[in-house]
């Protein structure tokens, strides 16, 4: 099938980025915190990012300029809109009858019998003149109950005004926001990312489906569709990406912590394992912050990534906060929450500050919290392309 021009569109401009910058894959992937492959796949149309905020960081560190960013979200926007058609199958409708009949068809039978001793309301006297094309007369008063209606309202809104004097200059007005808080917008934007896999291609769902009403394992940039579709649950880590651009190039906003907070603690799901790979590793292991979700009060505790792409293995520092972030200079927070003990609710506050302001931002799933489970004893299944069905671990030759 050939691919979307949209996506075409979407993936030259992905290249030309790339070719003006002279990086490598890997090495524009270690500043991305993704793969090689997966930034190559961006580039070749084979794959459209989930979200727009790795594509961005693309552009400003190939030196994009605020015109040719706009182009590129724009062009990603299309190329996304085909993504998710393809991904979403749209059930066929049938064709109303009364607008497209069927030839073949046998014409429509007769009506009820209508009762003989009732009147025949059709039959009336030849006459009197046509019936007029309009509707009962019981609909007919409704503009006239509307207008008595509208007018009411003014004669009673006329009463209160004359009867009651006007607000006062000096009087108080009501309120807007509570006591303490400002009306005013955020100094930054921010996005996540949920549906994350570690290298691309590495991880796990639970899923309450036995393995033959399972769909296969999507491509990473579907993972959110594929998770929507089966009612899955990240078993055991969940990663979430964080992107936060200051809306200002010069007055940065400082982050300053992030904090975790569990809502809800259960006993680990009782659903089949699946994986999303069958062996999968990668050169990079980006920088993140892990979260103990089985620990009383988890923290965001600062990890250093590690480098295995060259002849050397390297360190990447992991770094705390605080952050600086301005419209040119946004940041990525990564975060790796893992559970082996409970089927926890979750979601993160992020502490800022900016030109005298202070304040937390709860970061949540779309406006719920994240969700994790354990997986320890759980079935654990991955799919064989070959015979295109899910397997288990010991079918497969893989444990644990």
């Amino acid at each position: 099938m050939p691919k979307d021009a949209a996506v075409e569109e979407f993936a030259g401009l992905v290249r030309a980025l790339k070719a003006r910058d002279g990086r490598s894959y890997e090495a524009l992937g270690r500043r991305l915190n993704v793969s090689a492959s997966t930034l190559h796949r961006y580039c070749s149309g084979a794959t459209v990012p989930e979200e727009f905020a790795v594509v961005d960081r693309l552009a400003l560190l190939c030196g994009a300029d605020e015109k040719e960013r706009r182009a590129l979200e724009a062009a990603w926007t299309e190329a996304d809109r085909a993504r998710r058609r393809a991904a979403t199958p749209v059930p066929a409708v049938s064709a109303a009858p009364e607008s497209n009949p069927d030839p073949s068809a046998p014409e429509p039978g007769p009506g009820p019998v209508p009762d003989p001793t009732a009147p025949d309301p059709s039959a009336a006297d030849p006459s009197a003149p046509e019936a007029p094309r309009a509707r009962p007369r019981r609909g007919a008063p409704a503009p006239l109950l509307v207008a008595a209606a509208v007018a009411l309202v003014v004669l009673a809104l006329a009463a209160a005004l004359l009867g009651h004097p006007t607000r006062t200059a000096s009087a108080p007005a009501p309120a807007s926001t509570a006591p303490g808080r400002t009306a005013a917008p955020l100094p930054f934007t921010w996005s996540i990312g949920s549906q994350l896999w570690e290298g691309g291609c590495g991880h796990t769902y639970l899923v309450n489906r036995a393995p033959r009403a399972v769909a296969p394992p999507p491509v990473a940039a579907d993972s959110g569709a594929w998770a929507g579709t089966n009612g899955a649950v990240h078993g055991g880590e969940a990663l979430v990406r964080i992107t936060v651009q200051g809306r200002s190039p010069s007055d940065a906003v400082v982050l300053h912590a992030l904090h975790v907070r569990v809502v809800d603690r259960a006993a680990p799901l009782p659903w089949n394992a699946y994986r999303m790979d069958n062996g999968c590793g990668g050169a990079v292991t980006p920088r993140h912050f892990a979260v103990d979700l089985d620990r009383p009060r988890p923290l965001a505790r600062p990890v250093d990534g590690l480098d295995a792409s060259g002849a050397e293995v390297r360190k990447i520092p992991a770094v705390s906060f605080p952050y600086k972030v301005t419209s040119s200079d946004p940041e990525e927070l990564l975060v790796s929450a893992r559970t082996a003990g409970c089927d926890c609710r979750w979601y993160l506050e992020l502490e800022w500050s900016a030109g005298g302001r202070t304040g937390t931002v709860r970061i949540t799933d779309g406006g719920k919290p994240f969700r994790t489970s354990g997986t320890r004893g759980r079935p654990a299944y991955v799919h064989d392309s070959a015979e295109g069905r899910w397997i288990t671990d010991s079918d497969s030759g893989q444990t644990g």
